[in-house]
């Protein structure tokens, strides 16, 4: 992978990291007591995984939210992320299940083509989804945003950011996604002032897509190939003179977008519209090169997942709401709310200390 330049070094040291840390298996597990699938230290504790699309700054903030759901809900929690596509998730669920594991939430990677692994699952053990969903499955649930509705959140943005219209560049890792596919036309029938209808598909081959005011020039992806997403914004810069704002739907495109504006030296020229919450994203809008972003709440994707998995492991299926979809709505983050969101997340995420753990209060029996 080619390496990543100054202003990407903290995403890139963080993915090296997580590179490393997801060969084994990360357990967490705590004899506490909680409401959703808590359970007392004489109950057998489940084991649970979940199962990422890739390898990516936003699935780290998810990580640390399954593993606090572990130590909340009293269950082993294994995460993995798939650093090689659809093969590799599988290989990932299949020694899981011989493993016997007691649930299973994955982000399938290409929901219309893995329709024999998700059925394989749900035949073993109980079966959900987060972040991107599988709706003809047999999974129990989705937990995660009502991605159409985020992607047209983030056209609006592209609208205040470029109020005039212009020409729009879509970045994204893959569109076999369902998640990625419906954040993409959300953009779209945003910009182009269409009623809502997260059916619709407007074909990325079928050359540009034109509005009264918003031109979609393309659509890329990259197979979440850094380097390649990287080359794709260069290339958008070099051929399109008229470029006026780039559109990343995935949380490792719009820093690498942002890394090829500044050396085109076009910053504030072309405006970048973000999805999720990588520290790049964030540090850009504070400084004004990124206009905004809308993000999840891959904290809670990874909390919920386990709350969920550990109820049904125990037999509880309270824990699966009517609609069998657990809504985590998105938000937009612009210059004037970024810093308490971004302050936000920080407590979220930052570890435990032992002192602090050893002063928490016992949980009520």
């Amino acid at each position: 992978m080619p390496r990543l330049s100054k202003p990407a070094l903290p995403l890139f040291a963080t993915l090296v990291i997580l590179s490393v840390a997801v060969l084994g298996c990360g357990e967490n597990s705590s004899n506490q007591t909680g409401g959703g699938g808590g359970t007392s230290s004489s109950e057998k504790q489940p084991s649970v995984a979940y199962i990422t699309n890739g390898i990516a700054s936003f699935w780290v903030i998810a990580e640390k939210g399954a593993m606090d759901g572990g130590e909340e809900f009293n269950a082993r929690v294994n995460v993995q992320m798939p650093a090689n596509g659809v093969e590799d998730q599988k290989r990932m669920c299949q020694d899981l299940l011989a493993q016997g594991i007691d649930g299973i939430a994955i982000s399938p990677i290409d929901p219309d083509n893995q329709g024999d692994l998700l059925s394989e699952i749900s035949e073993h053990t109980n079966l959900i989804t987060h972040d991107s969903d599988a709706p003809t499955s047999d999974r129990l649930c989705y937990i995660g945003v009502d991605n159409y509705t985020a992607g047209r959140m983030c056209g609006t943005l592209v609208k205040e950011a470029m109020p005039e219209g212009g020409s729009v560049m879509i970045f994204v890792g893959r569109l076999g996604q369902a998640n990625a596919r419906l954040r993409r036309q959300g953009v779209i029938d945003e910009l182009l002032d269409r009623d809502a209808d997260p059916n619709r598909y407007d074909d990325p081959g079928a050359g540009e897509i034109k509005g009264d005011k918003y031109t979609i020039l393309d659509t890329r992806t990259d197979g979440f190939d850094f380097g390649k997403a990287k080359a794709n914004a260069q290339d958008a810069i070099a051929k399109y003179s008229d470029l006026g704002c780039m559109v990343g739907l995935f949380a490792y495109n719009p820093p690498l977008m942002l890394d090829a504006v500044r050396e085109a030296d076009k910053i504030g020229k072309i405006k970048i519209v973000s999805f999720d919450e990588d520290e790049i994203s964030l540090k850009g809008i504070q400084d004004g090169e990124i206009y905004g972003t809308v993000v999840q709440n891959p904290y809670k994707y990874g909390y919920e997942s386990v709350r969920v998995l550990a109820g049904l492991a125990r037999g509880d299926k309270s824990v699966i709401p009517d609609g069998k979809f657990i809504d985590i709505p998105a938000r937009q983050i612009r210059k004037d709310n970024v810093d308490e969101f971004w302050a936000e997340l920080k407590r979220l995420t930052a570890p435990v200390e032992a002192s602090e753990k050893a002063a928490e209060p016992a949980a009520a029996e």
